[in-house]
């Protein structure tokens, strides 16, 4: 599968994305001289405490760069195809777009749809990779170029690179790793994408794991869990949407925390000691050391200084709701 008559460099390329993990990978397309024809983002939507109308962070680098910006609310409807058609596109690059691609849209492009990612595929299809890997205790995840095919993230696969998830690796740092991963594996293939030299290889449906959209109840921390369960949490949770427990009936959000060997002689969720060094929290299986903390209205702060402005030693810090 290749386009024919066409070089890597005249190659028409529509780009869809949204958030910031779609913006390296569109900024390496600039650069490299292969900027799309047009740069397809969801609308406009409302932000922060003045619910203005703010751009997507693909937008505002499209539009920096001069290139055409679409932004239809969905991809179903004829109108919308025919616009996609019109800009004659070879291929269509697709990186946390956020709309659902109908397969008359994936017919366009002779190449079709190519996705970026965050997963070492087939585990962690879905809305939430990079959470859910964090979560489950993972010790490796990465990025793969998908061919899209109808169905959730089950095309077959051009190409992948693997990243280490460390004990100290949060969402945050993850999302930024992966999404320049994405961006040079991008660049990198998309030559012999163009061309028909890659063969992508069909995904081993049996070893699919899903990632289910995060849902903000599951930041609240089960202090009946263990510890080392508790410090994936709140890594996953950071920085949205922050895991959370209750104390004296405020919400604390957590921001930061670590595992300490040994056991607790204490019911979970009791707090076992709190000074310079943080807060000692017994769990279900060891000790969670908070590190960064939140108050309602307050900024994060160290959880030393937590403790040096209230009494904890001995205070039961609760859980889920």
């Amino acid at each position: 599968m290749g386009v024919a008559d066409t070089d890597v460099e005249s190659l028409r390329i529509v780009y869809a994305g949204t958030p910031e993990f779609a913006v390296p990978a569109l900024e390496a397309l600039i650069a490299k001289g292969q900027a799309p024809v047009a740069v397809y983002t969801q609308p406009d939507r409302p932000a922060g405490r003045g619910r203005k109308l703010r751009p997507s962070p693909v937008k505002q680098v499209a539009e920096a760069a001069g290139l055409p910006v679409v932004q239809p609310e969905g991809l179903k409807s004829a109108e919308a195809q025919a616009e996609l058609a019109a800009w004659r596109p070879d291929i269509l690059i697709v990186a946390a777009y956020g709309l659902i691609l109908p397969r008359a849209v994936l017919a366009i492009p002779p190449l079709g749809g190519l996705n970026i990612h965050a997963s070492m595929l087939p585990r962690w299809r879905g809305a939430a990779p990079i959470h859910r890997a964090i979560l489950a205790g993972d010790s490796d995840t990465g990025v793969c170029l998908m061919q899209m095919a109808p169905g959730l993230d089950t095309g077959p696969v051009h190409a992948c690179r693997s990243v280490p998830i460390s004990p100290e690796t949060t969402t945050g740092s993850l999302h930024d790793v992966l999404a320049r991963e994405g961006a040079e594996l991008l660049v990198e293939q998309l030559p012999m994408i163009a061309t028909g030299e890659s063969a992508p290889w069909p995904q081993e449906g049996t070893q699919a794991t899903y990632a289910h959209k995060l849902e903000k109840r599951e930041a609240w921390l089960d202090w009946s869990q263990p510890a080392t369960a508790l410090d994936r949490q709140v890594r996953a949770f950071n920085p949205w949407p922050i895991a959370q427990t209750e104390w004296d009936g405020q919400v604390v959000r957590v921001h930061a925390a670590t595992p300490l060997a040994g056991a607790a002689d204490a019911a979970p969720g009791t707090v076992l000691s709190a000074g310079p060094d943080g807060v000692d929290v017994a769990t279900g299986e060891g000790v969670l050391r908070l590190q960064t903390v939140q108050l309602p209205g307050r900024r994060p702060v160290s959880a030393g200084d937590w403790a040096r402005n209230a009494e904890l030693s001995g205070q039961i810090l609760t859980g889920v709701q």
